[in-house]
């Protein structure tokens, strides 16, 4: 064989290995943009959902005062309905 057969040889055989070098080097970074997109969707749904949890947390403590002003309304009502000779 000659210099010329094995340099023909050689790139017969190094073009495969180069397509599967590429097929597996474009799958990895198809896999890192999908999962970097993912841990950016999980940071952007743990930032809503934080929001959503001191939104109701904001909304529980003002139910909890509109809570308490009517019962304490209500024991005023009672008062009055006993000063005035009734029962509640």
């Amino acid at each position: 064989m000659d210099a010329a057969m094995l340099t023909a040889l050689g790139a017969l055989l190094a073009s495969p290995v180069a397509a599967a070098a590429a097929v597996v080097g474009t799958r990895g970074a198809t896999r890192a943009t999908r999962e970097g997109g993912v841990i950016t969707g999980y940071d952007s749904l743990t930032s809503r959902l934080a929001a959503e949890r001191d939104k109701a947390e904001k909304d529980q403590t003002a139910a909890e005062q509109r809570a308490a002003a009517l019962e304490l309304e209500v024991a005023r009502l009672r008062l009055l309905v006993t000063q005035l000779g009734g029962t509640p």
